[in-house]
């Protein structure tokens, strides 16, 4: 590894490929608002779902290890893409060598693990991007929660570069989003409960609302994390304890900070300050 990481408490670590995973961050600091938080957002190179596994994992480990430099116990990956493509191999090929005690945590099991008390029909939608449908992360981890679940996935691309270009409310938006749910529930007309399994989608909530039947439950991701960090944190309190408290958080991008504070306005509603960051 060649440099010796921080031991004394550091932040949340929170890691997207871009701006989506602030949905997630978003809903982690309103429930847990004491906790400092570190997040890293990739931009200069997503999209991450259209990429291979590898590029994927290696990006995401860089992504990690830059966060672990920076003092962090425990790092969250709010990203679906990288937690479908990246998370099992850094839990179970990297932490052991590079610190045993660091904790990599993903979002697709949080979610999973909320949808069987959702689904009376147990017929569920995934929306997602294309690297998240293909690994089958979704399909996985919600027959390991409930195997009589029929879990079927669609791909949105698109949908993720309409959000970061402010354009969740255009015309444009709603073709999209109108196309791929009546892809969707063609496919399987059951479907009583949708996934938005990319941090992105929150933002076209409005959209989406418009296409879905009203009574097909959305379920947003962030809350779930939030609560499954907050139980995690119960469980493991060795873990608590290396987190400070002081309520910040601090931002950085590998993209132009000036373009990461004025995009992230969209995501978060609030100004905030980034800094740039190389990775790799």
């Amino acid at each position: 590894m060649g440099t010796r990481l921080p031991t004394s408490p550091g932040p949340i670590g929170v890691f997207d490929s871009g701006y989506g995973g602030l949905t997630i961050l978003h809903q982690m600091r309103r429930l847990l608002p004491q906790y400092d938080y570190l997040y890293l957002g990739d931009n200069a190179r997503a999209p991450y779902g259209p990429r291979s596994f590898d590029v994927v994992y290696r990006f995401t480990r860089e992504a990690v290890m830059q966060l672990f430099s920076m003092g962090c116990h425990l790092v969250i990956l709010a990203c679906n893409t990288a937690s479908a493509k990246a998370l099992r191999t850094l839990q179970q090929n990297d932490l052991p060598y590079i610190d045993s005690d660091r904790r990599v945590l993903g979002v697709i099991r949080p979610t999973a693990e909320a949808i069987p008390p959702l689904t009376a029909s147990r017929h569920v939608g995934i929306l997602a991007t294309e690297g998240t449908i293909r690994s089958n992360s979704y399909e996985l981890e919600i027959a390991h929660q409930a195997a009589d679940i029929v879990v079927t996935g669609q791909a949105c691309p698109l949908w993720a570069a309409i959000v970061e270009a402010n354009e969740a409310d255009s015309e444009g938006a709603d073709y999209f989003v109108r196309q791929r749910i009546k892809e969707l529930l063609g496919r399987d007309p059951d479907i009583d409960t949708l996934v938005l399994a990319c941090t992105h989608y929150p933002l076209l909530l409005n959209t989406i609302k418009k296409h879905v039947p009203s009574d097909i439950r959305i379920v947003s991701q962030g809350e779930y994390v939030a609560e499954s960090l907050a139980q995690y944190f119960q469980r493991h309190p060795d873990m608590e304890a290396r987190i400070t408290r002081g309520g910040s958080c601090r931002y950085l991008t590998t993209e132009n900070p000036d373009r990461f504070t004025e995009c992230a306005r969209i995501f978060l509603r609030e100004p905030i300050v980034a800094k740039n960051v190389t990775l790799g």
